[in-house]
């Protein structure tokens, strides 16, 4: 005959603690309601992150003056990421919580922190998928833009952030009778090392102020001043694009917080409405 145990037993034998408590010792990890939840979340993400592609690029204009201007785009930008990483996080981690299977031998304390917990691990993973992405596709991208490049490049120097500034040392009202591609790329090396260094040497800035004289007329001394000058603005752009760069990662962390903020505590309400479900 089989042992069965009623709930009368059940019950006396959870008050004299001869009944193991197996909710307790098991692990607190959802996987499947997690991943799921991740899954959610991601893809949400993505489908809000092309969203606010689509409407950027739709109001952002390539021409001076038209459409909404390039600091107002960023705002935007901004502020749409804060609500892409909430509204994702929040539904992946309420899913997260609704989905996990009912604790009824845990004290409510600690079916609060698992919640929590797994909501907070539903955000994580669903980062890790949506950079896993996003990196795999930046990827092709870039390594198709860099095999059409390849393939389009002759004899001209391979192109780098400075060369702008390069550019400027050797403006003149001058006719070239033809572009000395070896001294531009020459000249390139220099003007980019000088722009990594605080203080860059004096014979650098006379040879380069030579290039520079002799491709446009000016003086020595005319030469070194626009060396200097153009030196000089080639550093305050990169500190700008320095300071943008530090900008946006500071906002970026902000919205990751919010998002996995927003993904626990969803969860712990998902969870309320799991355990306050009747069964019929």
């Amino acid at each position: 005959m089989e042992d069965r145990i009623t709930s009368s037993e059940y019950t006396e034998s959870r008050m004299q603690g001869s009944y193991p408590n197996r909710e307790a010792s098991s692990s607190g990890v959802a996987w499947g309601a997690v991943i799921g939840g991740a899954f959610v979340a991601a893809a949400l993400s993505l489908i809000l992150l092309a969203l606010g592609a689509g409407l950027g690029l739709s109001a952002v204009s390539p021409w001076s003056n038209v459409g909404v201007s390039a600091s107002a785009a960023g705002t935007a930008a901004i502020i749409w990421l804060i609500v892409i990483e909430v509204i994702a996080s929040a539904l992946g981690g309420y899913l997260t919580g609704r989905l996990r299977t009912k604790w009824t031998l845990i004290h409510t304390d600690e079916v609060y922190f698992r919640d929590t917990a797994n909501g907070f691990l539903a955000w994580a993973v669903a980062v890790v998928i949506s950079v896993t992405f996003l990196a795999s596709a930046g990827a092709v991208m870039v390594g198709d833009v860099a095999q059409v490049r390849s393939q389009a490049v002759t004899a001209a120097p391979v192109v780098d952030p400075n060369v702008y500034f390069v550019d400027m040392l050797f403006r003149s009202d001058r006719v070239p009778s033809e572009r000395d591609f070896a001294t531009q790329a020459e000249a390139s090396r220099i003007f980019a090392n000088a722009v990594r260094q605080d203080q860059y040497s004096a014979a650098d800035q006379n040879y380069l102020a030579q290039l520079v004289s002799a491709r446009t007329g000016l003086t020595q001394a005319e030469a070194q001043q626009r060396v200097s000058d153009v030196i000089a603005q080639a550093r305050q752009s990169a500190d700008a694009a320095r300071k943008v760069t530090a900008h946006l990662l500071l906002w970026f962390f902000l919205a990751l917080l919010m998002g996995a903020f927003s993904a626990s505590y969803a969860a712990t309400i998902g969870g309320r409405q799991r355990d306050h479900v009747k069964a019929v």
